[in-house]
């Protein structure tokens, strides 16, 4: 078993400790279905249990039991959700933890940095590197850039068009 971050909490709403949800999950209705206990990372305000989950507006908000104030709420903000999954069965879906941490390799084999994030942007997903020298690096998460991701050999096999990586340098015209 895993652990999964299923939303990240945001700002309070409203005066009875309602929460705006940042989601990381496909199904909502199913993770913040009424009673449902979720832990929290860090731990200290967890476990939550759901007493409603709604969306309103393309966006959605949770009350917990254990929240019954626009301040506790606030308190809230920044922490994650968190559920224990299995590994994934699928061949191309991972889960952030397990991209996380992967050495990131050039096809030719040289060290192009380390998997340090994943963050979900409005056209694709990228993966967040770290290079050697430092440079924080968005490369987008398709396969035409990324065509191998091993993570029980732990690592990841980028195919970067030229500049994308800062060790490369600008991109020749």
């Amino acid at each position: 078993m895993e652990e999964l971050t299923v939303a990240t909490i945001g700002r309070a709403h409203g005066l009875r400790g309602e929460v705006a949800l940042d989601l990381r999950t496909d199904s909502p209705e199913e993770r913040f279905a009424h009673g449902s206990v979720l832990r929290t990372d860090p731990a200290d305000p967890g476990p939550l249990t759901v007493v409603a989950a709604q969306q309103r507006n393309g966006r959605w908000y949770a009350r917990f039991a254990e929240v019954t104030d626009r301040t506790a709420a606030e308190a809230l903000r920044g922490v994650r959700l968190v559920v224990e999954v299995e590994r994934s069965a699928e061949d191309d879906a991972w889960y952030r933890h397990e991209l996380v941490g992967l050495r990131a390799e050039r096809v030719d084999g040289t060290l192009a940095g380390e998997v340090v994030g994943f963050e979900h942007l409005p056209a694709h997903d990228a993966l967040v590197l770290r290079e050697p020298d430092g440079a924080r690096t968005l490369v987008p998460f398709v396969r035409a850039i990324v065509p191998e991701v091993d993570v029980a050999g732990g690592r990841v096999v980028l195919d970067p068009p030229a500049g994308l990586l800062a060790a490369d340098g600008p991109a020749e015209e």
